[in-house]
């Protein structure tokens, strides 16, 4: 997971005193470990399933103006993005189990190396997740503006910010001498954990306020611009925004499932941290470790297109289907809903 909290653990357990030790007295750092490596599991096959490559099939409204490799790309970059942060909480935690302390001690330099280098991994790509999936949201509103995507300042921001942010928030935590838990005094203290939480917490809070709003926005636009275009807005054209609300609220609420309890974990502790409900706490560090990876196992359930039929995955040993049946997205497409034609009055198949 990424999580601060558990970044600390890197740090040498020093003498007990503090209070980060007593909270590891009630915790079962095998039973942890294991929800970690179960659904790190299911992590990897969810992202490693949105990774592989589609044929999609045009059923499609031409005023749907999407196109399938545009936003194809950004989700693919965002299954990569969960694929690894997936990949460092399966690795960590499986010699988490077999051969490394959950937290160092005093003269236990390759357990804090080793603690610290999966920990800047997994925060890493899991900052990159958020900011691609926030890349995701824009790229919509600005699809549905009629506007050209920056494909490259999404790249650029997606894989150089979170380097910033985790080079920043660990070097602070972690050097000279990975000794975060007996700080001189308040001020060393917040210095050297402080940032790493603000690094931490304001990517995944800017997701959960500024997403709701884009797609919120998105639908507004595409209801004026279905009533500018054809100066109607019938049944047939209502049931399909609000089926694409859904499916915005359904992006949304994965997200929130999966990184609330880690803005719960970090407000307790700043908050209640000389009076911790311990109990409480350790409860929110193992949904932390379930929800966390299972982002990519939602995420290749929500941003998949839902009509049946309407894409399949290209697997070595499948035999292609004929050519006439698949459309190559070269035209725009839209990701999310692709509704079937209706009949017109004189019996042949139309497409609004």
């Amino acid at each position: 997971m990424a999580d601060p909290t558990i970044q600390t653990f890197c740090c040498h357990s020093g003498n007990g005193s503090y209070m980060a030790t007593n909270v590891m007295n009630e915790f079962n750092s095998d039973a942890y470990n294991a929800v970690c490596l179960f659904s790190s599991i299911l992590g990897i096959l969810g992202s490693i399933y949105q990774i592989l490559p589609r044929e999609q099939y045009a059923n499609n409204h031409r005023w749907l103006s999407f196109s399938a490799a545009r936003g194809r790309k950004i989700i693919v970059c965002l299954a990569i993005s969960d694929l690894m942060a997936s990949l460092g909480i399966f690795l960590r935690s499986s010699l988490w189990l077999n051969y490394k302390n959950i937290m160092p001690a005093v003269d236990d330099e390759a357990s804090v190396w080793f603690c610290a280098v999966s920990s800047a991994w997994t925060q890493y790509f899991y900052t990159a997740t958020w900011i691609w999936t926030l890349c995701y949201a824009i790229d919509m509103r600005l699809i549905l503006a009629d506007k050209e995507s920056h494909t490259k300042i999404y790249h650029l921001v997606a894989w150089t910010v979170p380097a910033i942010l985790t080079t920043i928030g660990l070097s602070l935590l972690y050097f000279p001498n990975a000794n975060c838990h007996n700080p001189i005094d308040l001020t060393d203290k917040i210095i050297r954990i402080l940032p790493n939480y603000i690094a931490t917490y304001i990517p995944i809070a800017i997701v959960m306020i500024a997403n709701p709003w884009l797609y919120m926005s998105s639908c507004k636009d595409m209801e004026r611009y279905i009533t500018c275009s054809y100066s109607q807005f019938t049944s047939r054209e209502r049931d399909i925004i609000d089926a694409i609300k859904v499916k915005f609220l359904v992006i949304n609420l994965v997200f929130y499932i999966c990184w609330i309890p880690n803005l719960i974990n970090g407000l307790l502790l700043w908050i209640l941290w000389f009076n911790l409900p311990i109990q409480f706490i350790v409860t929110v560090w193992y949904i932390m470790a379930f929800t966390n990876p299972l982002q990519a196992l939602f995420n290749c359930l929500v941003y998949r297109r839902w009509n049946k039929g309407s894409e399949r995955l290209i697997l070595p040993w499948r035999k292609s289907e004929s050519k006439e049946k698949i459309l190559i997205p070269s035209e725009e497409r839209y990701p999310l809903l692709h509704p079937t034609p209706r009949n017109s009055i004189n019996g042949y198949k139309t497409y609004n």
